[in-house]
């Protein structure tokens, strides 16, 4: 689970959510190691997108960043700043934040706070729902 959380987290493309409930639905009274361990990967995974951003500052300078693709994502982090890595969990988006993140060189301590705060908060969704789906009578607590 840790590793699939990790690769979908990168550029890489995965479904670490569709893996999770693969693994509910084998062990689903390990339902909240898994969900440990999707969300540790997946951050780490994200904070290593981060860092990609921060070797990418080299290539790009803020003039062309601010023109590019990655406008809407760059100004969001502009004004929210580490707030905003609550949506790294988000499909394709996430990937960007992350990477503008480092790029913007937003302070590590805080953007991984973020990071863990809504990728965890999103594995505990589809737990939950994975749960309802395989084992009605699994209480979550």
């Amino acid at each position: 689970m840790f590793t699939g959380a990790f690769i979908a987290a990168t550029v890489l493309p995965g479904g670490s959510e569709l893996l999770l409930v693969g693994f509910i639905q084998q062990a689903s009274v390990h339902w909240l190691w898994l969900v440990v361990a999707a969300s540790i990967g997946n951050t780490l995974g994200s904070v290593t997108s981060y860092y990609l951003g921060r070797l990418g500052r080299i290539a790009q300078t803020p003039e062309l960043m601010a023109k590019g693709n990655y406008q809407r994502s760059f100004k969001l982090l502009q004004r929210y700043g580490s707030i905003a890595m609550l949506f790294a969990w988000a499909p394709v988006v996430g990937d960007v934040l992350c990477i503008l993140a480092g790029w913007l060189r937003l302070p590590i301590g805080r953007t991984c706070f973020f990071i863990a705060i809504g990728k965890t908060f999103r594995y505990f969704i589809v737990a939950a729902v994975a749960l309802q789906w395989f084992e009605p009578a699994v209480s979550l607590l």
